[in-house]
């Protein structure tokens, strides 16, 4: 007896059996067990996911001789012809090889006649978007008004290629790619029933080489076994599908979280050994990271299955979670560019160090010590306060010296009371956590008196209306923070006879300045002169912005 592929021999023989497709499966039941059945249906998906498996258990169910019925039996002629692909009433059709509009009027002649033996006659069309612009038109009409005794079953890859008016006479059902999960448990179900020894690594790496596809993984599973010599082994596999050892990629990004980039490249080097694709190296890297990334944020969420998962749980301790998404981006970003360098090994050596280069530094780590002879960095200078003086942790060498040093004298400390200056106000509201309106309230004031207990503000008449108990409250307690002590705020409404230059009309002369600038630099231009008078241009009034400065 010749063998049977297991992608043939394990397909889907009914709706129970389906995997990875519910959503399908629930609206394809209710409609038969209610029996509201369309004339056509579309089925869409990429390869493998179970589009022509679909079909031919939906054309079980309408002509199993038990009935119209979800759960068809199997059993009976029909169901058994159908599965073996010869009966009569189910015409399968390869769009791929018929793309003519005279292989498509052929296919149709018989549309009006009565199905054989069945209720139905199903027309079961793969790779529809095959069909040429003729072939489509020819199909419309019978698509749109057929016999009430015939089915349209359509299949396709690239649904985008058929025509809106096909596809508005159609029910549509988009199949779903299979999780890697859901490869590796169906995988393991097969093993299980042909008992065959394997390992969950082995069917891992085999679930995520299938990228989606059920009947790839089940191909790719035929060949492991075949390979193994009747065993699913990760070593055998990984040979097979040309992946390196999950280990020393582990030892890679082990040597990146010590931050160590000599052993980062020794690493590299004892992998290169292998003579390894550095594309697939750096997919796993990728895929590491991301278990890594699961395992920091939601640690439920990882599976099970994955390889090495306590090696990735303790390497994920060592590393935080801002690194790992840095690490993950920086790897993304360079498979992009991988495939463009000649040398791929130099290629994943730079995204290796440039994730070593990016990484920040570590928050505890020392910093050098400044030179003795070197001064420390000023405090932030306050209007109206005396910083306190500090004493050196560090005790510097006096320089040799003929006559003795004066002694320190210390300077008096400066009037509790001082003039305040319109600048000495703009820098202090910089430097204060406000925001929204208190900032505004602030910034529409000048400040006339600052002593040890007490600051005096000015408000612009023309901005009376953001005093509020709620806001001066806000300020006050911001001051406070600001100056390191207790202080009492006045605000008052200056006289409408006075003159007083706020830090907000400031900021608008600032901004009417620099706008005023930009429109002249517009009009004196020597393109935009030329545009006036070659086409009679104008420049329209207000899209006329400054360039804003880039701080960096």
């Amino acid at each position: 007896m010749s063998y049977e592929v297991l992608a043939r021999k394990w397909r889907p023989a009914n709706f129970s059996e389906l995997v990875g497709q519910e959503h399908v499966q629930r609206a394809l039941m209710n409609a038969l067990d209610e029996d509201r059945l369309h004339h056509a249906y579309l089925f869409t998906g990429t390869r493998g996911v179970g589009k022509t498996t679909i079909a031919r258990i939906f054309a079980k169910s309408l002509n199993c001789e038990t009935g119209i019925t979800s759960t068809p039996c199997g059993k009976c002629s029909t169901c058994v012809e159908i599965a073996e692909g010869r009966y009569i009433d189910l015409i399968e059709v390869d769009a791929a090889s018929r793309t003519g509009v005279d292989d498509t009027r052929e296919l149709l002649e018989n549309v009006q006649y009565a199905p054989t033996r069945g209720r139905y006659k199903v027309y079961l069309i793969d790779e529809v978007h095959m069909f040429s612009k003729s072939s489509f038109n020819a199909l419309l009409k019978t698509l749109e008004e057929p016999p009430p005794h015939v089915k349209f079953l359509l299949a396709t890859t690239d649904p985008q290629k058929l025509p809106v008016t096909v596809l508005s006479r159609c029910l549509q059902f988009n199949l779903k790619r299979m999780t890697v999960s859901l490869i590796l448990g169906q995988l393991e179900q097969i093993l299980q029933s042909e008992n065959i020894e394997h390992d969950l690594i082995a069917l891992q790496l085999l679930a995520e080489g299938a990228d989606g596809s059920m009947r790839d993984g089940l191909s790719l599973l035929d060949q492991a076994i075949a390979f193994g010599g009747g065993k699913v082994h990760e070593a055998e596999v990984r040979e097979m599908l040309g992946t390196v050892s999950r280990d020393n990629v582990l030892k890679i990004l082990q040597s990146l979280i010590d931050r160590d980039a000599e052993q980062v490249m020794q690493q590299l080097n004892v992998l290169s050994d292998f003579t390894p694709d550095f594309e697939a190296v750096l997919t796993e890297i990728i895929s590491i990271l991301h278990h890594m990334a699961m395992a920091k944020s939601v640690p439920a969420a990882l599976d099970g299955f994955v390889s090495a998962r306590e090696q990735l749980v303790e390497m994920t301790e060592q590393i935080s979670g801002e690194d790992l998404q840095l690490f993950y981006q920086i790897a993304v970003n360079g498979r992009k560019d991988l495939p463009v360098i000649p040398d791929k090994r130099s290629g994943l050596e730079m995204i290796l160090l440039r994730m070593m280069t990016f990484r920040p530094a570590l928050a505890g780590q020392s910093v050098p010590a400044a030179p003795v002879a070197a001064s420390a960095p000023a405090a932030r200078s306050k209007p109206g306060s005396t910083a306190p003086a500090t004493e050196s942790t560090t005790e510097p060498t006096p320089a040799p010296a003929t006559k003795a040093a004066p002694a320190e004298v210390k300077e008096p400390a400066a009037p509790v009371k001082q003039a305040a200056t319109s600048d000495d106000w703009c820098q202090i509201i910089e430097s204060l956590a406000i925001s929204g309106l208190v900032r505004e309230l602030a910034a529409n004031c000048i400040m006339s008196h600052l002593d040890e207990s007490s600051i005096e503000l000015k408000l612009d008449p023309g901005h009376k209306q953001l005093l509020n108990q709620k806001a001066e409250k806000r300020l006050t307690q911001a001051l406070g923070e600001y100056f390191d002590r207790d202080l009492r705020l006045d605000i008052s409404v200056s006289s409408e006879q006075q003159a007083i230059v706020t830090p907000a009309k400031e900021r608008a002369r600032e901004v009417q300045e620099k706008q005023q600038h930009a429109e002249q630099s517009i009009e004196q231009d020597s393109f935009v002169q030329a545009m006036k008078e070659t086409f009679n241009a104008e420049v329209v009034p207000g899209s006329v912005k400054p360039v804003t400065e880039n701080t960096d």
